[in-house]
């Protein structure tokens, strides 16, 4: 149930990488209330991943304030990271180990007992479809069973925050269903959702707030309805094409 207590509070962030290459942020600011689905789209090199990476404390930011659910990411890592789970695009997880040892190495990084764990490592194996493999090694998978592994790391600690980068990026239809639907009972159930990706029709059954970034900037922010109604749009991909136009983006 979305309130008003905040998930992510980002104030007057400064940022740009060394040479002023890619992206760089001046002043930006972006809340995201506790409780929501929230999505946020853009061409790429809009900056998307890197504002991901400086809510994760992967990077840090050269001025303003990063905070989730009030702590400060560059103050608190202990803290802050129990709070989070982060599911990236690129695969993070030891592809020569099975779900069930990397689950019981990342459950232990996260700070969780056997039990924990191992209760824990059960009950996802058998939501993601993974109960059958679990001992096998995870580089004999496929593309969409590597992405249900990588959800499982990113929830294995209950986290409060769910930051999701292109989840379901290269999967089957079936597999596509699976995931969005058990975000949706994660949701449910309190966590937050920060979701990014590239698949905009996917896009609009999970996200009820969207945020539009484009060269560092926020462009627009609001209730995907609202968008909608606002820019006489009938689909979020409508949208995105109008407010950054239709142009080729050269990601360097």
């Amino acid at each position: 149930m979305v309130n008003d207590v905040l998930a992510v509070n980002i104030e007057n962030l400064g940022f740009h990488y060394p040479g002023n290459d890619g992206v760089t942020f001046s002043g930006l600011n972006l809340k995201v209330k506790k409780g929501q689905r929230f999505g946020l789209f853009g061409p790429n090199g809009a900056g998307k991943t890197t504002l991901l990476s400086i809510m994760t404390g992967l990077i840090s930011p050269l001025k303003g304030k990063v905070e989730l659910l009030g702590h400060n990411v560059a103050k608190h890592n202990n803290e802050v990271n129990h709070l989070f789970g982060f599911v990236p695009q690129d695969f993070s997880f030891y592809q020569e180990l099975s779900p069930v040892e990397n689950l019981a190495f990342f459950g232990a990084w996260a700070g969780l007992n056997r039990h924990e764990i191992k209760t824990k490592t059960d009950e996802l194996l058998h939501i993601l479809g993974l109960d059958s493999v679990r001992n096998k090694q995870v580089d004999k998978f496929s593309g969409g069973m590597k992405r249900r592994v990588n959800l499982a790391i990113g929830v294995i600690h209950n986290p409060q925050i769910l930051i999701l980068d292109e989840p379901t990026v290269g999967v089957d239809v079936q597999t596509r269903h699976a995931i969005i639907s058990y975000l949706h009972e994660l949701n449910k159930n309190g966590t937050t959702l920060i979701y990014t990706s590239h698949q905009l029709s996917e896009a609009e059954g999970l996200c009820e707030e969207v945020a539009l970034i484009d060269s560092g900037e926020i462009i627009a922010q609001n209730h995907l309805e609202a968008l909608l109604i606002e820019h006489k749009k009938e689909s979020l991909e409508g949208l995105f094409l109008e407010l950054t136009g239709k142009e080729y983006r050269n990601d360097v």
